[in-house]
């Protein structure tokens, strides 16, 4: 296995203990822990993809693994801040339901050898959330989350806006392979 996919499966591997020490409340220090956990896992995002593209070792596994493991990530952090009343549920349904929308295209344009890439929507929704996650994660630490919800609320926004144009855009570049009931 190479380095890319060891720091990709890491990022998967961090996401237990992320949310493990999210909700150990009695721990001092667990939002801190959390954030530095999350905040490691997404370093690694960065620099897999970078690693591999450099060094050309981009294999079938990394391209399974590395947007799952973005995905899974992302997605329990903002199931971890609904369920602390730290954001609505509706943005992180919106987020979902396009993670599953492109998953589907995905496999759709599989069978005719067509593989979607990831492209700069995408990978802008990934790094702006993940931006929005740890903001949010700050502002746990310094306990004043409460004080900060209408920036909280905006990043998320923001985050789920981004996420539409994207899956827009995914949908529309690939909406032939859909569409073939013509």
């Amino acid at each position: 296995m190479n380095l890319p996919n060891k720091l990709t499966l890491l990022r998967v591997i961090l996401v237990p203990f992320f949310i493990l020490f999210f909700y150990l409340d009695k721990v001092p220090g667990n939002y801190l822990i959390a954030f530095i956990l999350f905040a490691l896992a997404s370093i690694t995002d960065a620099l897999d993809g970078h690693i591999a593209r450099k060094n050309n070792l981009i294999t079938n596994f990394g391209k399974f693994l590395d947007p799952l493991a973005d995905k899974v990530l992302v997605v329990a952090a903002l199931c971890c801040f609904v369920e602390k009343g730290l954001m609505s549920a509706i943005p992180l349904i919106i987020i979902v339901s396009r993670e599953f929308m492109v998953s589907g295209l995905r496999l759709v344009t599989a069978n005719e050898g067509v593989v979607v890439a990831a492209g700069i929507w995408g990978k802008l929704k990934t790094a702006f959330t993940m931006v929005a996650i740890v903001v949010i994660l700050i502002f746990c630490i310094a306990g004043v989350s409460d004080k900060f919800a209408i920036v909280s609320d905006i990043l998320i926004w923001c985050s789920t806006v981004l996420t539409i144009i994207s899956g827009g855009v995914y949908l529309k570049g690939y909406w032939k392979y859909i569409d073939t009931d013509k």
